[in-house]
């Protein structure tokens, strides 16, 4: 069974970082596309960063040029580096995997609160 397990989130002050983990265990071959999303309550998930397997990258305007998403397809771990970060980034961050035959996968969230 595959799973996807954040980790990294917290409270940190406005201008502060945190750096994101999504641990992924039963797999065998990995994974395709990778993607980190975010969540406020009542809100629609939205997209904010994309890598491929190959580390291609791609990022939602809000967050560009303040995070960095990479991953390491050995321990099938991915990352995502928040800096700068501004209290409208607070949400539940939560990891998504696309696998090759395309079935997707979500793991349960992490909070990141940012306060002002």
């Amino acid at each position: 069974q595959v799973q996807l397990v954040e980790s990294g989130g917290g409270l940190v002050q406005a201008g502060g970082s945190l750096r994101l983990s999504c641990a992924t265990s039963g797999s065998r071959f990995g994974f395709n596309g990778m993607a980190w999303y975010r969540q406020i309550p009542g809100k629609e998930r939205d997209l904010v960063a994309t890598i491929t397997y190959g580390g291609g990258t791609h990022y939602a305007d809000a967050v560009k040029g303040r995070f960095t998403i990479s991953r390491d397809n050995i321990k099938k771990t991915m990352w995502l580096q928040m800096d700068s970060l501004r209290p409208d980034d607070t949400a539940v961050y939560v990891c998504n995997a696309a696998d090759w035959s395309g079935t997707t996968y979500w793991g349960q969230g992490t909070q990141v609160t940012v306060s002002s």
